[in-house]
């Protein structure tokens, strides 16, 4: 085989010029992705109370310990435990008859200087009269001693006299009852032991309506508070005014029962920075049922502060936060989303916050597809109404994770950005 350089070399170039070509060619581009389709809503604009949100307890008006006030033996106990009673109802019994032997011996001592006063007028009487027909024939000394009988007669009779009614009282004491109307609790001790005078427990009475719900308020919200005062927004207690206040119990929605605040402490705990309040509440018995309050029971307290005044709001879940900042999106004129960074206040009973900064009120909001928004990202905006927790709004563009809730059903804002979203 003759080898031929200049046709190889030949062949070389063809076959390089053939790789260079094919080395040119260019993978074709994906077209470019549709911007996603997000449901977006303009704040609801209508008037709002600003309110805080307290937790405290509830205690009852009156409430008595119910000690004997004469030592003895328990021989009755008439009431039925944990039963509501009335002030006079009959609670217990102790034996009565060494009271009433005490009373009627105090009663036979009053008798006998009864009489011993009487027969000492009688004969103060007699001298009198016979000196009146006939001068000095009783001597003066004689008079003036049988006055002294008479005075010291009366005075035995008037001490025996405090004597018996002491005696009638310890008498009247061996019967206990209730001092107030309320409900009763249990037994303490039964039939036939001994109980000592003002020291023995026997039960425990507490009054059921009105209820009383203390709750401690922090200082920032008392400061709040007091400018609101000093500006005329509130009007003081001192000015009549009933300061309404609001209680929600365990498993309640919301806080449907309504009362007034009648105190506030006169000095601020400097152990947890807040005042003790206390609301009073109505507590009625139902015809056929039973009270709804008892003493010591957990409450949610809403205290309203201000007058009503127009707000801005959105629903919760559209509001986002990182590192504290609460922010939303809102759609700019080019249709990107645009990052807007709010104040909010109180979160409504139908789900949606209050704005109290950054919104005017006639943005569209991204109120749903929150993962697949960023700031600056094109999207297709689908006006809705804003959603509420009654009528929630099915977000376009993909699944979301669902809003977290409280422990009293209420919507939690997201406490971090979606993941993949860089940082505002």
């Amino acid at each position: 085989m003759i080898w031929n350089a200049p046709v190889a070399r030949r062949g070389l170039c063809v076959l390089l010029a053939t790789l260079a070509a094919g080395c040119a060619r260019r993978t074709p581009q994906a077209a470019p992705a549709e911007p996603p389709s997000i449901p977006v809503s303009r704040p609801v604009t209508r008037k709002i109370t600003d309110y805080v949100e307290f937790t405290g307890r509830t205690e009852a008006v009156q409430s008595v310990d119910i000690r004997p006030r004469s030592t003895g033996y328990l021989v009755e106990m008439p009431f039925k435990e944990g039963t509501e009673v009335k002030a006079g109802d009959l609670l217990f019994v102790i034996d009565p008859r060494p009271y009433k032997a005490q009373l009627d011996q105090a009663a036979g001592q009053v008798n006998l200087y009864q009489a011993q006063l009487k027969l000492a007028k009688s004969t103060l009487a007699r001298d009198v009269a016979i000196n009146r027909i006939t001068p000095n024939a009783v001597s003066r000394q004689q008079l003036d001693q049988e006055e002294a009988a008479v005075e010291e007669a009366q005075a035995r009779v008037n001490a025996y006299e405090k004597n018996m009614e002491v005696y009638r009282l310890n008498q009247e004491f061996t019967r206990v009852i209730s001092p107030i109307d309320g409900m009763v609790s249990r037994y303490f001790l039964t039939l036939g032991n001994l109980v000592n005078q003002d020291q023995t427990l026997l039960t425990t009475v507490v009054s059921l309506d009105p209820m009383f719900a203390y709750f401690d308020v922090d200082e920032p919200t008392i400061l709040r508070i007091r400018r609101a005062i000093n500006e005329g927004r509130i009007q003081p207690r001192s000015s009549g005014r009933r300061i309404v206040v609001f209680m929600g119990l365990q498993g309640e929605t919301g806080f449907p029962h309504e009362g007034e605040i009648d105190f506030v402490n006169n000095q601020v705990n400097p152990t947890t920075g807040s005042i003790l309040l206390r609301g009073v509440f109505a507590n009625p018995k139902p015809d056929k049922g039973v009270r709804v309050l008892s003493p010591g029971m957990f409450v949610r307290i809403r205290l309203p502060i201000g007058e009503p005044h127009d707000a801005a709001l959105v629903i919760d879940r559209a509001i986002l936060s990182d590192q504290g900042i609460r922010y939303v999106f809102v759609v700019g004129p080019d249709h990107k989303a645009e990052y807007r960074r709010v104040s909010t206040g109180a979160l409504q009973e139908d789900g949606l916050r209050v704005i109290t900064e950054g919104l005017k009120g006639d943005e569209q909001v991204v109120v749903g597809g929150l993962q697949q928004v960023s700031a600056k990202a094109a999207i297709v905006p689908e006006e809705t109404p804003m959603p509420t927790l009654a009528q929630p709004a099915a977000e376009a563009g993909g699944p979301t994770q669902a809003p977290a809730r409280g422990s009293q059903g209420t919507e939690k804002p997201a406490s971090a950005q979606p993941a993949g979203r860089p940082s505002p």
